[in-house]
């Protein structure tokens, strides 16, 4: 009887404290939106990025203008020539999907670009929610903007505001 009863007082002790978590929503996409260095580090991939691109349309476009007069010129050619005109329309075809990999690619420049700009300022969201999540004793924080399972939340639980007052961008 006296193993029941610590089992059962041990029991509502467990529900007690599980229902005395603290739990709180930012919202990333606002965060991001508010913090000027995000924008400029955006605006900056936007311009190298298109820049990259029009440079892979060009490589891709010789290649093309190369294939075009190959053909037009194909009945003038001997079997060496077009054999010599086909490796290099293929191989200015390589060089442009290279390129497009070089820049493009998993493991590019455009993302090795972006991680040199966004990871300080991802590092100084993650601090500065941290930071909060300390002080209010919050043993969660979920991102709003990422979870489609969030199908309501109350504004009282939201802490974007003091993520970014945390961040020295005061709202």
């Amino acid at each position: 009887m006296k193993r029941l009863a610590i089992a059962l007082m041990l029991c509502v002790a467990c529900c007690c404290g599980a229902f005395a978590q603290k739990f709180a929503l930012i919202d990333m996409e606002y965060i991001l939106k508010n913090v000027p260095s995000y924008e400029m580090a955006n605006e900056q991939l936007n311009q190298i990025s298109q820049r990259w691109q029009k440079e892979v349309e060009a490589k891709a476009t010789e290649a093309q203008t190369m294939y075009k007069n190959y053909q037009a010129d194909m009945v003038f050619l001997t079997d060496e020539q077009k054999t010599k005109k086909e490796a290099e329309i293929v191989a200015k075809e390589k060089e442009a999907t290279e390129l497009r990999y070089k820049y493009f690619g998993p493991e590019g420049e455009l993302y090795k670009k972006r991680q040199s700009l966004m990871q300080p300022i991802q590092d100084e969201v993650y601090n500065a929610v941290k930071k909060v999540s300390e002080e209010r004793g919050y043993q969660c924080i979920f991102d709003r903007a990422s979870s489609a399972n969030i199908i309501f939340a109350s504004p009282r639980i939201d802490v974007s505001n003091e993520v970014l007052a945390k961040m020295g961008y005061a709202k």
